[in-house]
């Protein structure tokens, strides 16, 4: 690979963290799982016995080395690129705004803006608290407890992209008290907030009140996480 594009940055990101991890086979797993590619598949375009990539998974096999890493990463992109490169410019997008990938899932500006009402229901989501919105122009996901403990107030606004007519998807909520009081401090807010892996029952007592001061619409969703990304892939 030529250049310094996402690709190339992303490719340097995963075979580093493969690298320098005190576990390489977990962290190859992850990445893999995170491509959403098979151990058959990768192992198919190595031209390599499936036990292969198996046994470095589990440990079984001596930790690649960085040759080895370097051929299993281009053969997850090379996957990634014949299905559309969708996975490849998800993380371009989120190393490009200058997150970890483990605090944001994605970042995406959309061509034209949606109807949040289409959102909510891709997303399996409860309106609980609305300000009028009715288009955003694009989404970000994050989680939660990474963003408040690692970002400060500045990288916490880079979250909103181009633009602050946007929803935020926070993952990892317990109570959704966190996010709430973040938002708080952080002027403008979204148009609108998304609080993941909670039902409406289960949310803290204030955010509603917290949400109609700050003048965002608020709601909530228990949908699998694989699902609300795969949701959020496919808008464009």
């Amino acid at each position: 690979m030529s250049g310094r594009g996402p690709k190339r940055e992303l490719a340097e990101k995963i075979a580093g963290e493969i690298t320098l991890s005190e576990d390489p086979g977990a962290t190859l797993r992850k990445w893999r799982t995170d491509f959403d590619v098979s151990q058959t598949d990768l192992a198919a375009e190595l031209d390599v016995s499936s036990s292969v990539i198996s046994d470095y998974e589990s440990g079984r096999r001596e930790s690649p080395g960085i040759g080895v890493v370097g051929r299993l990463v281009e053969g997850m992109l090379a996957i990634d690129e014949r299905r559309g490169g969708e996975r490849i410019r998800q993380y371009g997008r989120v190393l490009s705004a200058g997150f970890e990938s483990d605090v944001v899932y994605d970042l995406r500006e959309y061509a034209t803006s949606l109807p949040l009402t289409r959102l909510y229901d891709d997303l399996e989501a409860t309106e609980v608290a609305s300000s009028g919105t009715e288009q955003v122009s694009g989404h970000t996901v994050i989680d939660s407890i990474e963003a408040i403990t690692r970002l400060s107030s500045e990288e916490f606004f880079r979250l909103y992209g181009q633009s602050t007519n946007r929803v935020l998807v926070f993952t990892n909520v317990t109570q959704g008290e966190g996010v709430g009081i973040a938002l708080r401090v952080v002027n403008p807010t979204p148009n609108a907030v998304i609080l993941h892996g909670l039902e409406e029952a289960d949310l803290w007592d204030h955010a509603r009140e917290l949400a109609r001061i700050d003048g965002y619409s608020l709601a909530v969703t228990s949908a699998p996480l694989d699902d609300v990304l795969e949701h959020l892939m496919t808008l464009d």
